[in-house]
């Protein structure tokens, strides 16, 4: 993903045009009409009246999630928010919400402002869902600009809903990097969530801070966003952020949190290949500590760390590791439909966790169909595949078993040359 963002007014897809989705039963598969029959078209004709009933039903439950959103119960207000949710995460609404954009905006604004805790969370993440429906331009921009000063009051409201803050911290970073213009802007919300993480920086005589863990949440939640927004930062204000944060931010490997060392332990992996773009000789004051630092979390066997947590953690580390000592990065691939996108730095990473944050299972989707997320990993306009050729992609069952055996019994040899090999040291 390229430091300086892209402008597109077209919003997140073609008017028109829907590609096809992994669902052969979705009403966003593409339909192509056959003519080599009376009886087939015949049958076309019915399947396109069925779609578009299943369109119109699907509008009007769209429509009733809409109007419940500023019903007088709670409960009402909390399922719409929901609902709004599931089918921006899993469908491409352009239309639809760009005729009701600035309803759904007062909407989200006011269940921010009035509603508590989990209403605060559901509004705030809709917020970032119709920011990614919209794409990045004038509209999502208004959206931001409607949103930003309600959500920057309730991070720095200290009395505020906890969960709501860290719902915020996170909604707040992604809006900005799909909806803001202006880079000054964005450095100002960086500065937002800088107040919130730096709480948890080392004092001065050097001991760590104690935060409950829902704190910790908050400033773990900031960080991320932080390191979401160096993505598109310019050369000059990298440097500045190199210079004010390298020396604190390895005290935050420290910190009890494992969510906390893991997203600080990712952000140092990627300021080291932010600031090696820029100048491949980097390197920092305490070098040799930080790289001891990681080096004993990639291999931390504290007895009164939960097991998880010290397999996560050691599985990040190790790879934070390569990224500082050598400036490796582990590739990872993404397949979704006939596609396939490589994971291949740590700027890459960060954007794609975002995303994914929001739209979970939706991702392979909007990565097929949306514009502005494939623009933002550079994977060209949609590729349209039709019905028939879809169907012959697919194999059975049986077949996927076969393979998903095949692939797991290779994995398990090559993973059993690594391990440990238990001594048996015979009985007493």
């Amino acid at each position: 993903m390229p430091r300086t963002k892209k402008k597109s007014s077209k919003g997140g897809q073609h008017g028109h045009v829907q590609p096809f989705s992994d669902e052969d039963a979705s009403i966003e598969t593409l339909s192509v009409g056959s003519s080599f029959s009376d009886a087939a078209s015949v049958a076309d004709e019915g399947a396109e009246v069925s779609e578009d009933t299943a369109q119109e039903d699907f509008q009007y439950k769209l429509k009733g999630f809409i109007d419940n959103t500023v019903d007088k119960s709670a409960k009402t207000r909390q399922g719409a928010l929901d609902g709004l949710k599931t089918a921006m995460a899993n469908r491409i609404l352009y239309e639809f919400i760009s005729e009701r954009r600035m309803t759904i905006t007062d909407s989200i604004e006011r269940c921010l402002k009035k509603g508590k805790g989990e209403e605060q969370r559901a509004a705030a993440s809709l917020a970032c869902l119709l920011c990614i429906q919209l794409g990045s331009g004038i509209e999502s921009e208004e959206v931001l600009k409607t949103l930003k000063p309600v959500f920057k009051n309730i991070l720095a409201d200290g009395s505020a809903n906890i969960q709501a803050r860290q719902a915020v911290a996170t909604s707040l970073g992604l809006c900005t990097l799909v909806a803001e213009d202006d880079i000054l802007d964005v450095f100002s919300t960086m500065e937002c969530f800088e107040s919130l993480f730096t709480r948890s920086y080392a004092k001065g005589d050097g001991t760590v801070p104690s935060v409950n863990p829902q704190t910790s949440q908050l400033h773990t939640n900031a960080l991320l966003s932080w390191a979401l927004l160096l993505t598109i930062c310019s050369g000059s204000q990298l440097k500045e952020v190199l210079r004010k944060h390298m020396p604190k931010l390895p005290g935050l490997l420290e910190s009890e949190d494992v969510n906390m060392r893991i997203a600080a332990g990712e952000t140092i992996a990627l300021l080291f290949e932010l600031a090696r773009d820029m100048d491949t000789d980097f390197e920092i004051d305490n070098y040799n500590d930080l790289c001891d630092k990681l080096s004993a979390l990639a291999t931390d066997c504290n007895k009164h760390r939960a097991k998880n947590d010290k397999r996560k953690q050691r599985s990040v580390f190790r790879d934070v590791l390569k990224a500082v000592e050598d400036g490796d990065f582990q590739t990872e691939t993404i397949r979704f439909g006939t596609e396939r996108m490589n994971i291949d730095s740590w700027v890459r990473k960060r954007t794609y966790d975002a995303f994914r944050e929001f739209v979970g299972s939706g991702m392979n989707y909007h990565l097929q169909a949306n514009e502005f997320i494939r623009d933002v990993f550079e994977l060209g306009p949609p590729i349209l595949v039709d019905s028939e050729t879809m169907k012959a992609m697919k194999i059975s069952r049986f077949e996927r078993h076969l393979h998903n055996s095949a692939a797991f019994k290779a994995r398990t040899k090559a993973r059993s040359k690594f391990r440990d090999k238990r001594v048996d040291v015979g009985e007493f």
